[in-house]
């Protein structure tokens, strides 16, 4: 299947939706949801690779995993792809049995040798997500051996220790988990590459939905596939329309030239609060605001500097003002309502004491420093917030706006000074944000293990070994005291100044129903919508 060619007969509609807002009210085809998002931050479509929220939550939509849990209580598990599992005596192997009858949007049928080999590519190529699945011991040169087909519809999983198997079925809901069609992927690889060069921009899922085009910071288009047997809605695509301004996207919504609008800020919520033809759908999300700061660079790496920036944010002032109805006041690594989460705020705006406190660091008179900030209205406004607290303080921000693809690419390269953004967790068990903001084995340019503490260049040095350990413990209520105490430790020391917690907005133009806003991105779905 070919995105760039995609849209076929339906390709004059399409165009029609990308073209400017006409001047008279216009309306949306009854079987196509429209929504307008901005989605500049996607780098491939590739599940192997995909690490970033709006590429998460197509995936979810178009591509099927082992395992899903409830949207409604993510402590339950149940099997999408794998119809059941055991665990071995000695905890280390888990044997999954593949439910039959699937097929991939291809027509070929879904089996085991699909799932090994998805598992396998994604610790082979070893692109950013690939340790969700590498961290059960797994590396590109025994994946083979510990990634097992044992029959027709059965593969077993052999790990290096005796994880809690929850943890291990939660890391299997993750995007890096998606099943991808074997056959149709290694019909396009290209000098050993397993597929990696058609997939950034093809694809080969068995989802209800299926990508048929994707055009950077333009569109992306998902239509139904008929070869998926499960449950859905009424609709046969859904176009994601780029629209990063947020004042456009609420004109659009209003006029009904779209049917959903992604990225309203408050100022717009409160404008369609009185609109009887418009629902706000709001949802706690476990994504954090935060802000990471590079190691390598001299100012930020003293500890008291680290420590004078988290007193040099409004936290409250932001959470009621930007990010009214958007978000939360929250400074630890794990979010409300996940194993351990802990909710205290040892910070507030005190520019006496971040005055003292960079005195004491040799700087008195301040620095200068740049910040990174994906051009989107929401943490602009945060990034300007937080521009005048720190010149308060006489530290000299200058902000540096980049679409999301060029502000991850120097966020991930660790050639930033500072960078605002988001986290959300890939999988619902603590150890998601736990590793990534706490752990980080080999801080060299060529570490393999790329946390958000690799990033910032943080050796975290004990919380590593405590980071490991927490994985381990089987009861229920030690563990979470391991993760308070982690969570407490990174507060204190660390290169991260967690600001918000999200709540996700959705504005919906009424009869569109159905329109799910989950716990994480790549939970949020369009798969029962009806117009």
């Amino acid at each position: 299947m070919n995105c760039v060619r995609g849209l076929a007969a339906a390709g004059l509609m399409i165009a029609g939706l990308l073209l400017p807002a006409a001047p008279v009210a216009a309306e949306t085809p009854r079987d196509t949801l429209v929504m307008a998002w901005q989605i500049d931050d996607i780098i491939t479509l590739d599940p192997a690779e995909i690490f970033e929220f709006s590429a998460s939550e197509i995936a979810g939509n178009t591509y099927e995993r082992l395992i899903g849990y409830d949207l409604a209580d993510v402590s339950k598990i149940f099997g999408v792809v794998a119809e059941s599992w055991t665990v071995s005596e000695d905890g280390r192997t888990l044997s999954f049995k593949i439910r039959e009858n699937k097929r991939f949007a291809s027509g070929n049928p879904l089996t085991a040798e699909d799932v090994v080999f998805s598992l396998q590519r994604a610790v082979k190529l070893d692109k950013s997500p690939a340790f969700i699945i590498g961290q059960f011991g797994l590396t590109p040169a025994n994946a083979e051996e510990k990634i097992r087909q044992t029959g027709d519809f059965t593969f077993e999983l052999e790990m290096d220790k005796p994880y809690a198997p929850t943890f291990v079925l939660y890391c299997l809901t993750a995007t890096v988990a998606s099943v991808v069609d074997k056959d149709l992927v290694l019909a396009n690889e290209v000098d050993g590459d397993l597929g990696y060069g058609w997939l950034k921009t093809n694809y080969a899922g068995s989802g209800p939905f299926m990508i048929r085009d994707w055009r950077a910071s333009e569109v992306v288009v998902i239509e139904k596939n008929t070869a998926y047997t499960g449950p859905t809605g009424t609709l046969a695509r859904v176009v994601y329309r780029h629209i990063g301004e947020t004042a456009t996207q609420r004109l659009l919504l209003e006029k009904g030239d779209i049917d959903i609008a992604r990225n309203l800020g408050a100022e717009e919520l409160d404008a369609l609060a009185s609109n009887p033809d418009i629902l706000v759908q709001s949802a706690p999300k476990g994504t954090v605001y935060y802000l990471g700061l590079n190691q390598k660079n001299e100012h930020l790496a003293k500890p008291k500097v680290r420590e004078a920036l988290k007193y040099l944010v409004d936290y409250d002032t932001i959470a009621a003002t930007v990010m009214k109805s958007l978000g939360t006041a929250h400074q630890a690594f794990l979010p409300k309502g996940m194993l351990g989460a802990v909710t205290d705020r040892p910070f507030r705006l005190d520019v006496a004491k971040a005055k003292a406190l960079l005195a004491d660091a040799g700087l008195p008179d301040g620095f200068k420093v740049t910040m990174d900030t994906r051009s989107q209205p929401v943490i602009t406004g945060m990034a300007e917030a937080i521009q005048q607290t720190f010149a308060a303080g006489g530290v000299d921000l200058e902000i540096i706006p980049g679409d999301g693809k060029q502000t991850l690419t120097k966020y991930r390269a660790r050639q930033h000074d500072i960078y605002i953004g988001q986290w959300g967790p890939d999988y619902q068990d603590p150890h998601t944000n736990a590793q990534t903001f706490a752990s980080n084995p080999d801080n060299s340019d060529e570490g393999t293990t790329k946390t958000l503490a690799w990033r910032n260049a943080w050796d975290p040095g004990a919380l590593n070994a405590e980071t490991d350990a927490a994985i381990l413990e089987s009861d229920p209520a030690k563990r979470a005291a391991m993760y308070q105490d982690l969570q407490r430790k990174v507060m204190a020391d660390g290169p991260f100044v967690i600001v918000l917690q999200q709540v996700e907005v959705a504005a919906v133009r009424k009869p569109v129903a159905g329109f799910v806003l989950g716990p994480s991105f790549d939970s949020n779905s369009v798969v029962m919508v009806t117009k």
